[in-house]
């Protein structure tokens, strides 16, 4: 059984909206992870640690159109290139993949993510997405939560939770740490 890793940036109040202010990224406060507060190294060490653990990659249609073109060519994601990437979505056509980025394979639906999570292979991260993380969440299919929570609140923007009526779940605190910029770092397994 292979993991799935939502990994982000979060506000305090729980948008994971528009961190980096790129292209397809229209939150009016786009770009809020760069913005304002001091630049301590350490505190973005949790991204460079993931590398170790990542075997594939997955993406919501939209994530993936703003991502693929732009990490693509980043020497900041070159390890990510030849990873396999899975999308999620019903509608993307298959010439939208983009080329020079390895192999890319398109998930039609929930039931699709099961069947790549029950085969061989290690833990797959997912990027973005807060909607097709939302999704998964709600379905129970999310097994760990990387976080960086920003000490910022937006109001408004996409959470990473939904707030449909379902049954509780517990985490287990696995790592956290805090930064005196005032970032958290907050690593949950979920209790199975």
């Amino acid at each position: 059984m292979r993991d799935l890793v939502y990994t982000g940036f979060m506000s305090l109040d729980g948008v994971v909206d528009s961190p980096g202010g790129g292209p397809g990224e229209e939150h009016r406060s786009g770009g809020w992870v760069f913005k304002d507060l001091e630049f301590v190294p350490e505190a973005w060490s949790l991204k460079g640690e993931e590398l170790a653990d990542t075997t594939a990659l997955m993406f919501g249609r939209r994530s993936y159109e703003a991502f693929a073109p732009v990490w693509r060519d980043s020497e900041d994601h070159a390890a990510y290139k030849e990873l396999p990437k899975y999308v999620v979505s019903a509608t993307l056509p298959e010439d939208a993949l983009v080329d020079g980025w390895g192999p890319t394979t398109i998930l039609r639906s929930t039931e699709d993510v099961v069947a790549l999570k029950e085969g061989e292979g290690g833990a797959i991260f997912i990027h973005g997405s807060a909607e097709l993380a939302r999704g998964l969440s709600d379905e129970g299919l999310i097994d760990q939560y990387n976080l960086l929570v920003f000490p910022v609140l937006l109001g408004a923007g996409k959470s990473l939770f939904g707030r449909a009526d379902r049954d509780k779940q517990m985490l287990t605190l696995r790592e956290s740490e805090s930064y005196p910029n005032g970032i958290m770092k907050l690593v949950y397994e979920v209790k199975r």
